[in-house]
């Protein structure tokens, strides 16, 4: 914001604060504390939207919001007013509004010259649709609610600043329908998933935020101390190995939908703190996982978004007809031309992978990293239709059971839509000597440098040991999920609050 700007907004704000002095000169309160409401723009607009232009009806209603435009013709004035739901016209006649709180010497004229763009109000009238055809409550009494000192954006240029957006949400909010749409649709989601499985059996059980081992993924945790214990901690990177204890004493069908907290980078499909949902089933495997994962998402998209064809950027992404479902061995082929799988020697597989226009990290010692190393650069950015990718290399799923057909391999799938993962699960590793055996590997990883690699959790051993079930898990980035069904570009348009840089006073105050 210039110089110029800035003096600008200053100014205004002085002259709203001088108007809150004005307010309580005349014995009304800028910051009321309660007001009654009968009804919402929305609910007004529906019910009265079939009477005819210049008709009037004797119904009383008792409504607030923000003001977001004024119009002002000597004895009368037009308001447009913002709720929760959506916006109505205010028909604002001196003679009835004066004669409406004569409590209140030159009300209509407090009205227009003590209210602003911005201020939220409380009125009581009858409902008036205009000769113009506009919907309007025909106000014969007004409270000042909460007096606004700052100025909204310019309504026809809006919030445009994406940065701006993310970090002033609540002006955000306030200036586009469409944002609190998303949000909206955001919380309609998450209920109907709860829904959905509590209809078929399953029991959320909420686990730990702060663990002593961060485990159940390929991440690099935060890290924080406990003062009064004086000891390390973790903000958890999955929710995966508490709920499967849950699983060894006895629940059979579990979930937790919360936050997780990975210390990685920020980008349009990253946010370092996000919702995931983790599921798990006892005595079933992968199959069902995939068949729930699939219905799961059908049923959203009916249920909340309305159609199982979604829009997404220049796609149509439909998941309403039968999801594809293919190795990962076959479609990095596909990609590539090279059957990974089939060599027995590495230099030759890297040479193979190289010459198909790969690039191998230092990090990748085996044909099985290598092989998610070919299917990660040549293939993922390419799934836009729904796409279940099965049969991981146990060299990248260090949790999941071995293939009961193909050794090297896995029972593990993940969901793609759009080029991106959205799901991950697979046929849970119940045998507690391989777990261990797997858990030493990542911790001699992590040893060696690798900050996304975990530590051997004893705990969670232990409790293998006493016996877990043939059991399936399933984990969704419910942000990526509502990213999908709102058609949202970025993962921040669809986090209320992201994370992001914090700004030095300067910059604040530029803005």
């Amino acid at each position: 914001m210039s110089d110029s700007s800035s003096s600008t907004r200053d100014e205004l704000r002085a002259a709203r604060l001088e108007k809150v002095q004005q307010l309580q000169a005349i014995a009304m309160n800028p910051y009321a504390y309660k007001w009654e409401v009968s009804h919402h723009t929305a609910e007004l607009q529906d019910k009265y939207k079939d009477i005819a232009a210049g008709e009037e009806v004797e119904d009383h209603v008792s409504i607030a919001g923000r003001i977001l435009a004024r119009r002002v013709f000597g004895k009368l004035a037009f308001f447009s007013l913002q709720d929760e739901t959506g916006t109505i016209q205010l028909y604002l006649d001196k003679k009835l509004i004066n004669a409406g709180m004569p409590d209140f010497e030159g009300a209509f004229n407090h009205l227009k010259k003590l209210t602003d763009v911005g201020d939220i109000i409380g009125v009581k009238g009858i409902i008036k649709r205009t000769e113009k055809g506009e919907l309007s409550v025909k106000v014969s009494e007004f409270a000042m609610l909460t007096k606004s000192l700052l100025p909204l954006p310019d309504k026809w240029h809006g919030l445009t600043d994406i940065e701006k957006r993310y970090r002033q949400r609540y002006v955000d909010l306030i200036i586009n329908p469409a944002v609190r749409e998303t949000f909206r649709c955001r919380a309609k989601i998450t209920a109907a998933i709860r829904r959905y499985l509590e209809d078929k059996d399953f029991l959320e059980i909420e686990t730990p935020v702060l663990q002593g081992e961060a485990g159940g993924a390929e991440a690099r945790p935060f890290i924080t101390h406990h003062n009064t214990l004086d000891m390390p901690l973790y903000l958890r990177i999955a929710t995966e190995l508490h709920l499967k204890r849950l699983v060894v004493g006895g629940f059979e069908r579990v979930f937790e939908m919360g936050r997780i907290f990975r210390n990685e980078g920020v980008s349009t499909k990253h946010n370092p703190e996000f919702t995931s949902i983790e599921v798990y089933q006892a005595y079933g495997d992968y199959h069902d996982m995939m068949d729930l994962t699939e219905d799961l998402i059908r049923t959203l998209a009916k249920d909340i978004i309305g159609t199982v064809k979604l829009p997404y950027g220049e796609a149509i992404v439909d998941v309403g007809s039968a999801w594809r479902r293919e190795t990962m061995q076959n479609l990095v082929k596909d990609a590539t031309g090279v059957d990974f799988l089939a060599f027995d020697d590495f230099d030759t597989a890297v040479k193979a992978a190289e010459d198909a226009g790969v690039g191998v990290p230092e990090k990748v010692n085996s044909i099985g990293q290598l092989l998610n190393e070919a299917f990660e650069q040549k293939v993922e950015e390419t799934l836009i239709q729904p796409t279940f990718v099965t049969e991981y290399p146990v060299e990248v799923s260090p949790l999941a059971k071995p293939h009961r057909d193909k050794p090297g391999l896995t029972e593990r799938f993940e969901l793609f839509v759009v080029g991106r993962e959205l799901a991950n699960g697979f046929s849970e590793l119940t045998d507690p000597i391989d777990q261990r055996e797997r858990l030493e590997a990542q911790a001699a990883k992590k040893a060696a440098g690798d900050v996304e690699a975990c530590d051997v959790d004893e705990d969670f051993v232990t409790a293998l040991e006493y016996g877990m079930p043939p059991t399936v898990g399933l984990g969704i980035g419910i942000d990526r999920l509502v990213m999908l069904l709102t058609n949202s570009e970025s993962i921040r348009d669809v986090i209320a609050f992201p994370l992001l840089k914090t700004q030095n006073k300067s910059q604040s105050e530029d803005e």
